[in-house]
């Protein structure tokens, strides 16, 4: 068997599985390529209040039942909004596949939005933006990437505001689904111990049958150039919260692998970081500093995040800056290059162990790329990687010039 099967409906729609022998759980679901990009002026947070209301009832399951359909043997039914993707998914014993191919297929083509819930549901998301507001953490992430895209739809907030989440309703949604939503950009991906003689008579009983249907909205390709900013606002925080970051590579750029490892050398995961060591481990600054390196269809950013200390601010903003520097200034050395790219293999094979995270990753990969690179196919890449090449993105990357910062002071 090959190592990922795909299957292509007239519909459009297309399914990728991938068979796990030892899996006792299998994992599904539907990612689209619809997300808060796609949203106009005043349908701020719309994408994201749609995944609310697709678990509020369809034309054949209560509320009720749709929340309870999977969990009442153990299973897990879930949702999330980025801003180029909406994802349901499910996780479910083996002998309830079946199910969740039906309850995921009702949520995301059959939901109706009932307005009585609609009502009450506007008040959780008001809560969730609350509580966000009230994590600077998170907050600050956000408010970042709102100001590094202002004006442009790339620049909303997922949640969206208050005052936008107070307008929505049942034909507000109803008609963000009909315009945005385009069956040749969906993918149904699975992974678990399942035949594929079983995988295609799921298909043709659940997937198949979805109407073809063309988005009306076309998304807008952005082009506007970010301008660098430096902002400092007063918060009632204990700490000084900061992020620095510049633009980036695209999904579709060949550069971005290399970015990413150059993201996962300063300030990945792993404790023995350049900047983890520095600023936590060496000078006790910082309880965490993390990078984050974030690519869309036709932009993209990467910035670190860390709190502190407010006497410790500008000592770790120019400890980072002279990391970045020497990172321009001289090469990894092959030592440095080959624990890199160790590091980043044994990441990518620890995140393959969740089979969720596999399920969602091909998903991805099939309606980024419409293809799903293989493990052997990823290691070829990085180990042609050179010490070079990082250097040379780290001086496109990391120049003053398109540098912009935000901090959060303690009022």
């Amino acid at each position: 068997m090959k190592e990922f099967e795909i299957i292509e409906l007239p519909n459009g729609i297309r399914v990728i599985f991938k068979q796990v022998p030892y899996a006792k759980i299998v994992h599904c679901g539907y990612i689209l390529d619809t997300g808060t990009r796609d949203e106009l002026d005043g349908e701020e947070g719309i994408a994201h209040f749609w995944e609310h209301m697709s678990f509020k009832g369809t034309r054949k399951r209560s509320s009720y039942q749709v929340l309870s359909s999977l969990e009442v043997f153990g299973g897990e039914l879930n949702a999330y909004t980025t801003k180029e993707k909406m994802w349901f998914h499910a996780s479910v014993p083996e002998k309830h596949t079946e199910k969740a191919f039906d309850v995921l297929t009702d949520i995301v083509f059959e939901s109706i939005f009932p307005q009585k819930e609609l009502d009450v549901e506007k008040g959780v998301v008001l809560e969730e933006i609350s509580m966000y507001l009230d994590t600077p953490e998170e907050y600050i992430q956000d408010e970042f990437e709102h100001l590094m895209y202002k004006g442009s739809a790339l620049g909303n907030y997922i949640l969206g505001t208050p005052q936008s989440v107070k307008t929505f309703s049942t034909k507000k949604i109803k008609k963000f689904v009909t315009e945005t939503v385009d069956t040749k950009h969906i993918v149904f991906s699975i992974v678990g111990n399942i035949s594929l003689q079983h995988i295609h008579e799921l298909v043709n009983k659940y997937i198949r049958p979805i109407p073809k249907h063309t988005a009306i909205r076309k998304r807008t390709k952005h082009k506007k150039k970010q301008t660098p900013f430096v902002i400092e606002q007063e918060r009632n925080n204990n700490q000084s919260h900061c992020i620095v970051g510049w633009p980036a590579f695209s999904l579709k750029d060949e550069r971005r692998l290399p970015l990413f490892m150059l993201s996962n050398w300063l300030a990945g995961p792993g404790l023995t970081s350049k900047l983890n060591m520095i600023l936590r481990e060496k000078k006790g600054y910082v309880y965490t500093v993390e990078s984050n390196y974030q690519p869309f269809v036709d932009a993209g950013m990467i910035s670190f995040y860390f709190g502190t200390d407010p006497k410790y601010l500008y000592k770790s903003l120019d400890l980072i800056n002279k990391e970045l520097e020497a990172l321009k200034n001289k090469s990894l050395g092959s030592t440095q290059l080959k624990q890199l790219k160790e590091q980043v293999l044994g990441q990518m094979m620890m995140a393959e162990e969740s089979l969720s995270n596999l399920m969602q990753m091909m998903g991805k990969s099939l309606l980024d790329y419409n293809m799903v690179e293989s493990f052997e196919e990823v290691n070829d890449k990085i180990q042609k990687i050179k010490s070079t090449d990082l250097q040379e993105i780290a001086q496109e990357i990391f120049t003053e010039d398109k540098m912009s910062r935000l901090i959060l002071l303690p009022s």
